[in-house]
């Protein structure tokens, strides 16, 4: 069960969130804020992220409470699959009690299964009636939230939601972040690799994948390394351009 959260908590903790449209000009340290407010108010949380996307679901702004949670986000960024990608889309909380036994995502619960995440709760940010990105916290053993703890990610959302659509409509694209262009360009690379591997072995583009995931895990590198080195060209984003701006 979750805690039952006092009203002066609560309140407390919304005023924070509120309490950033007046302090913070930068999406980017906005959302870090928020991250750190979700996830030290909510019991059992280890990690917590807040995703800005665009209206062709590519990532704009991040923020995250540690490393944990930028590989799991990341991770779901370059498999174009996820709880959080799922919640933007559509416009629904999304509950995973474990991951491990969670079938709707299969190449990310496979990627992530290194990393202590077991249970995940991914709440829309809706801003004036149209889905701007997603909030989510992680938890490292199954069974930590439930249905409860998303109705209380949704009274986050709400004026989260209000505050970032207010900053992201002050910059510009101009200001997306380095490393999630980083991101968005190493998912090109696991495509085109994942299809080389395809033609080259006549496997199916899940097979091709998990065949990555397997040597990455194997060297001790990341799917874009894996996925750089199989064709010849280097993991990083070539100076220059801008993957997220397309």
């Amino acid at each position: 069960m979750i805690k039952k959260y006092p009203l002066d908590e609560l309140s407390t903790a919304l005023g924070r969130i509120m309490g950033l449209l007046l302090t913070e000009e930068k999406v980017d340290r906005a959302v870090h804020h928020l991250s750190r407010a979700v996830s030290e108010s909510i019991p059992g949380t280890v990690g917590a992220g807040v995703s800005i996307l665009d209206p062709n679901a590519q990532p704009v702004s991040t923020g995250s409470t540690d490393k944990i949670v930028q590989r799991a986000d990341a991770l779901q960024y370059e498999l174009v699959q996820g709880p959080c990608l799922t919640a933007w889309a559509t416009e629904e909380s999304v509950v995973i009690r474990d991951v491990a036994t969670d079938g709707r995502w299969p190449n990310w619960s496979a990627a992530v299964v290194g990393l202590p995440i077991r249970s995940v709760v991914s709440t829309p940010l809706i801003a004036d009636g149209e889905a701007i990105g997603a909030m989510k916290i992680y938890a490292a053993a199954p069974d930590a939230f439930e249905d409860a703890t998303a109705a209380l990610m949704e009274l986050f959302a709400a004026p989260a939601a209000t505050l970032l659509s207010h900053i992201q409509t002050a910059e510009t694209p101009a200001r997306i972040s380095e490393g999630l262009q980083a991101a968005l360009h190493s998912r090109d690379l696991i495509n085109k690799a994942c299809g080389v591997l395809m033609e080259r072995h006549t496997l199916s583009e899940d097979n091709a994948l998990q065949q990555l995931m397997r040597e990455a895990r194997t060297s001790g590198t990341t799917l874009s390394e894996v996925s750089a080195a199989l064709l010849g060209v280097s993991p990083d984003r070539p100076r220059g351009t801008s993957d997220g701006l397309r």
